[in-house]
């Protein structure tokens, strides 16, 4: 079995609220304001994805608070892979899901600047201009990460309560002015029901990315043990809920050779709903929502690297902190590759960036995923005693499920996702040799 995870060492002040908003926070933030047009290609046949990638999504969720309730310490998906599998798949989980943040990180900001460009239209009109205002967003986040852990939770929770309003607006008055002509015919993709249904549940997956956001900075939540498990789940079952009843009522509201060219498809159902001051409002809460998933996911995005060089599987760099407690270095480092992510592809168009980043960033999270639900099993196999008298037949099902799940959706991501990510991930392989050969060095 590998050495435990080292312990966060900063005052815990994340209880069950803020976890919970950081679990909702950081799923509820882009993917459920743009998928809409994303999905629109598809047709209605999108909300059968939506409740397939749901139920696997609460399978996903009850791993990790399984996992959670195991190993409650900091780290999450790198955490309980490492202390499945080992140090070297410790570092490529580590390694895939910082990817994966980053690429996240990207897609949220662009998605922020969609909404944006409804009050002003020289972010959908200047690629330059865009990219400039999503890069600001990044950076004045990373500093208030900086801030600390408690500043960056506080954030999280108004956030939160700011961008629910609108999705519920949408969700609950928009059924008045619903068409269901609109969903018919059910496949407009000229693909087969199977795989029109696979790729848009790998698509909404996206949406749900971020269900283990409270099992990443573990060593600051009070009562990790009792708090994550029900921030998890409970988090994860409101936001499919919500999701379901706001997208059919989107697509129900706009034409969907509408729907598919629009930029902002909530404000436009908004527009259609109350007039022009409701889409003002909607793409206000969107653009609120976006900034806040931001902010949760950076603090993620600087809280793995941490985590990896503490346990000596990053370099040591990435271990320091300031003097909040919080990983100045790792934040730092990992914003500017946020940055750099966003100048280079922002030609590719606002949906069209939006829709390969999160591809590859649900790829490369979905590993993590699958090696989470597999050191479940290997955990209970290997620590018998420990779990000796429990119960653990459902917990395995659970975990199987969890698993075939992950690796459908792998397969659902496309040729060239799975490509990208592949690549990426193997790209970390000469940096775990890098810090093997400079710990070798250090114990002549």
């Amino acid at each position: 079995m590998t050495t435990p995870t080292t312990p966060h060492p900063t005052t815990k002040s994340l209880g069950l609220w803020t976890c919970t908003a950081l679990v909702i926070g950081n799923m509820i933030g882009s993917g459920i304001f743009l998928l809409p047009a994303s999905l629109a290609t598809y047709g209605s046949i999108s909300m059968f994805g939506w409740l397939f990638t749901s139920a696997g999504a609460i399978l996903v969720a009850l791993v990790f608070a399984r996992l959670a309730r195991m190993i409650p310490r900091a780290g999450g998906p790198y955490t309980y892979s490492r202390q499945g599998f080992g140090d070297f798949m410790g570092f490529l989980i580590a390694w895939g899901y910082w990817i994966s943040l980053m690429c996240g990180n990207a897609a949220i900001a662009v998605a922020m600047v969609s909404y944006a460009g409804v009050f002003w239209p020289a972010l959908s009109n200047s690629s330059g201009v865009a990219a400039a205002v999503a890069g600001g967003a990044v950076w004045v986040l990373t500093l208030i990460n900086v801030m600390g852990v408690k500043m960056a939770g506080r954030v999280q929770v108004v956030t939160t309560v700011l961008k629910l309003i609108p999705l519920i607006l949408v969700a609950t008055v928009g059924y008045a002015f619903f068409h269901p002509g609109n969903f018919v015919p059910l496949n407009v993709s000229g693909e087969s029901h199977f795989a029109a249904i696979t790729a848009t549940a790998t698509l909404t997956l996206w949406a749900f990315l971020g269900l283990e956001s409270a099992t990443i900075p573990a060593g600051d939540v009070i009562d990790p043990e009792r708090t994550i498990p029900k921030a998890t789940v409970l988090g994860t079952i409101f936001t499919a809920l919500l999701y379901i009843l706001a997208t059919a009522a989107v697509m129900g509201i706009i034409a969907p050779r509408d729907l598919v060219a629009s930029t902002a498809p909530f404000a436009d159902a908004a527009q259609r709903m109350l007039g022009t001051w409701a889409a003002y409002f909607v793409a206000a809460g969107a653009a609120v929502s976006c900034f806040g998933a931001l902010n949760g996911w950076i603090l993620n995005q600087g809280q793995i690297p941490l985590a990896a060089a503490r346990d000596g599987l990053f370099p040591k760099p990435f271990a320091k902190v300031g003097r909040s407690g919080a990983p100045t270095t790792a934040l730092v480092i990992s914003s500017i590759f946020v940055t750099i992510l966003l100048a280079t592809n922002f030609t590719r168009g606002l949906v069209g960036l939006f829709t390969f980043i999160i591809l590859l960033s649900t790829l490369t999270s979905l590993i993590p995923f699958v090696f989470a639900a597999a050191a479940q099993l290997i955990i209970f196999i290997r620590e018998k005693k420990r779990f000796e008298g429990q119960r653990l037949t459902g917990a395995s099902i659970v975990a199987v499920l969890a698993f075939l799940y992950s690796l459908w959706a792998v397969g659902g991501s496309g040729q060239e996702t799975v490509y990208w990510g592949f690549l990426l991930l193997l790209a970390g392989i000469p940096v775990y040799v890098w810090i093997v050969w400079k710990r070798g060095k250090s114990e002549e």
